[in-house]
């Protein structure tokens, strides 16, 4: 009886354990499932679109530059959308201006200066008054606004307003992007994943900007301005979409462009009786359709211009068949460019001046050799262009702009150029200059390639005239390290190489004729402008179909050189 009783109290041990055990196995199940349906659940909370934007103030409006949501705000003012005047100038490229003589915004165009006061419902453009229902201009917390419906009706560009939080998408650059279908209902997440918080919904058949493409998730941006992910297997095949622009506004700048290509000289003028020159300077020019002799200077902060101008010269160059181009420069070191064209009076003064100049002496053209200009005095320069353009076009003058390669002077703003003067010349020269610690070439035919492709993404190519150099630099590097140079014409630099003996061989690199010597103080190098160098340049500018060919300067050529240019530019 005792066995039994024995037995029988092990087997009841049994059971609670057992059921201990597969309780352990339920739980522990139960965990795993719970764990795999937390892991693999896409996740449902929504981001707040506030704090996306980030947006902190009520009147804010998130701001959508094409892809991009800017990190400047805009304001919601009396329920119009205003954009910040940086925004609308250095992104979006308006041709608004705020001067700060007149406290005043500009808008020009083709005609005439439009002045716009803040606060302000009034205006007057082409001798009308116009009344908006909203100021045009607004200051607010010591910021000038533009209103968003004012800049749509002054350029290319479309904007749609969205509210929950306020934001414009906005879209002023015209493109081919790549675009992508919504395949099915889907969500668009804050980050690649699952568990990311939702932006927003996406419904079957969306378009959607393509961004960036991943393995699994693609980076979208919606319509109304939601810049974040889509798993990938909720959209269809990727796309190219060419964006064009649906508005009203249109440019309207006529230009001057000549039905021939251009072929120009300069003629550094030093004196009023430099002029008398001109005849004997150019006996042996042949093919040359414009001269432009350097004869303005800017020589106040007030605008007042010196003027070497002479209607003697201008008779003569119009009887041998030559437009005359009038060069202004800004090469007074006394004077500085930035107080000069920050003030509008300044720069009305200038043009006032040259005008008065060009028509009494008898002008075909001005040409405009700022140089050395900076980010800051930039923006006040094209402004500056834009309201001489204005006065040339009602005086039928053409209208020409130097500018150095592209390269580190993107602010210059060829663009705008582009489009209200009448021709863009790339100064496609001094490579190598006084001053620089490396000798080197003047104008080595890939630097003058990369100026024009450059050029070319912003001006079009009946717009462009490329400069070539009639000068060379003799170079010396002393044993000590020390670099100068000199500058040679074309027949001085052949005649120092022939009397050091020099030998000369072609560099492919450069496309130029080389040439070097050792002396007692150190090593002489020269890269010749000759026939050959001037010859791979213009095959260039007829390669590119450019509008024509400007040449600095006058008297350093050879006369081979004409036939040269002349025949690249038929």
């Amino acid at each position: 009886m005792a066995k039994k009783r024995k037995k029988k109290r092990g087997h009841s041990k049994a059971v609670p354990v057992l059921a201990a055990l597969l309780l352990i196995l339920i739980i522990g199940a139960v965990g795993i499932i719970t764990s795999y349906i937390k892991k693999y659940t896409p996740s449902d909370a929504r981001m707040n679109l506030d704090e996306y934007y980030a947006q902190t103030k009520e009147d804010d409006v998130a701001l959508i530059l094409q892809d991009t949501v800017s990190e400047t705000k805009g304001k919601l003012v009396d329920g119009e959308v205003y954009l910040p005047y940086s925004v609308a100038v250095q992104q979006l490229g308006s041709r608004f201006y705020w001067d700060e003589e007149t406290q005043a915004m500009l808008y020009t165009t083709a005609e005439e200066v439009v002045s716009i006061q803040p606060e302000s419902t009034s205006y007057t453009i082409g001798g009308q008054t116009v009344t908006e229902e909203v100021p045009p201009v607004r200051k607010l917390e010591d910021t000038y606004y533009l209103a968003l419906h004012f800049l749509q009706e002054h350029m290319q560009m479309t904007a749609e307003v969205y509210e929950n939080p306020n934001r414009a998408v906005i879209r002023y650059q015209w493109e081919t992007v790549q675009t992508v279908p919504a395949a099915e209902d889907t969500v668009i997440r804050y980050q690649g994943g699952i568990k990311s918080p939702i932006l927003g919904d996406v419904k079957q058949g969306d378009s959607l900007l393509l961004l960036e493409e991943m393995e699994d998730w693609s980076r979208v941006m919606t319509q109304d301005g939601l810049d974040g992910y889509v798993e990938k297997k909720a959209l269809g095949s990727i796309q190219e979409t060419e964006l064009a622009y649906t508005g009203s506004y249109e440019e309207k700048f006529p230009n001057q462009v000549r039905d021939h290509k251009i072929n120009l000289a300069w003629h550094q003028v030093t004196s009023e009786a430099a002029n008398s020159a001109m005849e004997s300077d150019i006996k042996d020019m042949t093919g040359v359709n414009v001269i432009s002799p350097t004869w303005f200077s800017v020589v106040s902060t007030e605008g007042n211009i010196s003027s070497l101008a002479s209607k003697e010269y201008v008779d003569k160059a119009h009887a041998k068949n030559l437009e005359v181009w009038g060069l202004i420069d800004n090469f007074n070191e006394s004077v500085s460019t930035y107080d000069t064209l920050v003030q509008k009076s300044s720069r009305s003064h200038i043009i006032e001046m040259l005008i008065s100049e060009a028509k009494r002496v008898g002008l075909d053209g001005i040409n405009v050799d700022f140089e050395t200009l900076t980010e800051e005095e930039a923006p006040h320069f094209i402004q500056f262009i834009r309201e001489l353009s204005v006065a040339c076009r009602k005086e039928q003058l053409v209208l020409s702009i130097d500018n150095p390669v592209p390269s580190y002077t993107y602010f210059y703003n060829r663009k705008e150029q582009g489009i209200v003067a009448d021709y863009v010349i790339i100064m496609g020269y001094d490579e190598h200059t006084a001053g620089f610690q490396e000798a080197g070439s003047v104008a080595s035919l890939p630097f003058v390639e990369e100026g024009i492709t450059e050029t070319l993404k912003e001006v079009p190519a009946q717009k462009v005239i490329n400069g070539v150099p009639f000068y060379t630099r003799l170079w010396t590097v002393g044993n000590d390290g020390s670099v100068a140079s000199e500058v040679c014409s074309m027949d001085q630099a052949d005649q120092y190489v022939k009397e050091k003996g020099m030998e000369v061989y072609w560099n492919t690199e450069v496309s130029q004729n080389y040439a070097e010597a050792e002396t007692e103080s150190g090593t002489q190098q020269i890269w010749l402008e000759d026939e050959e160098s001037l010859e791979a340049k213009m095959k260039l500018i007829k390669e590119y179909d450019l509008a024509g060919c400007a040449a600095w300067k006058l008297g350093f050529e050879r006369a081979d050189v004409w036939d040269i240019i002349s025949s690249y530019l038929q």
